[in-house]
């Protein structure tokens, strides 16, 4: 199944789910040159971002002058991919990236990965290692993590609930918040919330099996830098480099910002 991407160019579709829970997710497939050794990419977004952001952009565009392959997507109820949005849940996502994961392997022979994950695509990063381990044949080679938000329903969302929040996801189902990234709010449901309990990956040590990049930007206000450094000290790998950026925001995408995300990324696919 094909269709057009926001970027006019041609977008295939996988089926994720079946019955009620079935929705079409919207991929980018780039295949790696002949005899190209490098490890595939891998992007898993943030929330409410897509595959045509900038920073997904980007890496394609590094996977293409290193002769690698790439795969960015686009989460249910994100971007050109099928679903609604409020029915979204880690979970969910998740299902849908590893089911991506899975496509790019049968399809261009993506079996050794490097993830790049920002903020709650750092999350599911987390969670796809831990899935992957314990049932398939492809390898992750490396993480990247861009202003990472693991367990950010649990520990950024509910602790500074206020009462009128609180109200809303008990008689609504959900609550909605000003986003200065957009002129519409970020809707956060008490499906999402509940579902982050199960998901949650700051329990324990995180045994990842890869080295782990992590970068953060200390002029952060949605992801405080603290959150990189408790991450840091559940990764349980001696390979765990975390670079703070001082003037850096959530996002991420300055230049000089995307240059180091790059570096990072090169440097894994590499295996160096």
């Amino acid at each position: 199944m094909t269709g057009t991407n926001d970027n006019g160019q041609a977008a295939e579709f996988i089926t994720v789910g079946t019955g009620e829970a079935e929705r079409h997710i919207a991929i980018a497939l780039q295949s790696p040159a002949a005899g190209n050794g490098l490890a595939h990419f891998v992007w898993l977004g943030g929330y409410r971002s897509d595959m045509s952001g900038t920073k997904a952009v980007e890496l394609a565009g590094l996977a293409a002058r290193l002769g690698t392959g790439c795969l960015r997507f686009d989460y249910s109820g994100h971007g050109a991919s099928g679903g609604a949005f409020v029915d979204g849940t880690i979970s969910r996502w998740l299902e849908e990236s590893l089911a991506a994961i899975r496509h790019a392997a049968g399809a261009i022979g993506a079996r050794r990965i490097v993830l790049v994950g920002s903020s709650m695509g750092g999350w599911i990063a987390l969670r796809a290692v831990a899935e992957l381990a314990r049932q398939s044949d492809i390898e992750i080679t490396g993480l990247v993590l861009i202003a990472p938000a693991p367990d950010f329903t649990s520990e950024l969302i509910e602790p500074n609930l206020t009462d009128t929040e609180r109200t809303a996801l008990a008689e609504r189902g959900q609550f909605e918040e000003p986003t200065p990234y957009g002129p519409d709010p970020n809707i956060y449901t008490l499906k999402l919330i509940e579902d982050g309990r199960k998901n949650r990956v700051l329990t324990g040590a995180i045994e990842t099996g890869c080295p782990v990049h992590i970068l953060q930007g200390m002029a952060d206000p949605d992801v405080p830098y603290s959150h990189a450094v408790r991450l840091m000290e559940h990764l349980s790998g001696d390979d765990v480099v975390l670079t703070m950026i001082r003037d850096g925001d959530h996002r991420l995408s300055r230049p000089q910002d995307i240059a180091k995300i790059l570096e990072a990324a090169e440097t894994l696919a590499r295996g160096q």
